[in-house]
């Protein structure tokens, strides 16, 4: 249910976005990620875990955290080929399941290290560029730093999924 709200957050977030009203992104942000935290606490603790959640949680994070790449690149506060890197890499990691998963239907990405790191890298780029454009803190010079984060560990979890990918898909078909 809690991740449901977060898939109703992400039309006001963009449009707060887009409408440069950051400050209170920023906090709308914040409460879609006490509400992911939650999700996840009554989940593991409570043995509340269903399929569909698995598949909800996920999309829900990338729906709303690609929505909001958008909005600020829309505004000029990240840059365009950022996003398309961000946005291309969630692509084509969901493309490759669904291609592999059609010649091998057990197959399952195993979620990587760096994969973990870069949705956490992406998390704080927004929530950086949002506190500093909604002039809560001046963060400029991190968020640089964290464009770099967010590009590198892009590029590495991407070509980590891809030798995921190519083993998929060189493995032997099950009988």
């Amino acid at each position: 249910m809690v991740t449901v709200g977060r898939l109703l957050m992400v039309v006001p977030v963009v449009w707060l976005v887009t409408a440069e009203h950051l400050q209170a992104a920023f906090w709308l942000f914040v409460a879609a990620g006490i509400s992911d935290a939650l999700d996840g606490y009554i989940a593991k603790n409570f043995n509340a875990r269903t399929e569909l959640g698995a598949y909800l949680d996920p999309l829900a994070d990338k729906v709303l955290l690609n929505g909001i790449y958008v909005a600020l690149t829309l505004i000029g506060w990240l840059p365009v080929w950022l996003t398309a890197l961000v946005i291309s890499r969630d692509l084509l990691i969901v493309l490759g399941v669904i291609l592999i998963q059609r010649r091998d239907p057990v197959f399952r990405a195993v979620p990587l290290v760096i994969g973990k790191l870069n949705t956490f890298c992406q998390i704080l780029l927004a929530a950086c560029a949002l506190a500093h454009g909604g002039e809560l803190v001046d963060l400029s010079e991190f968020v640089m730093v964290l464009i770099a984060a967010v590009t590198l560990t892009t590029l590495l979890s991407g070509a980590g999924y891809a030798v995921q990918a190519i083993r998929g898909c060189t493995a032997e078909r099950p009988s």
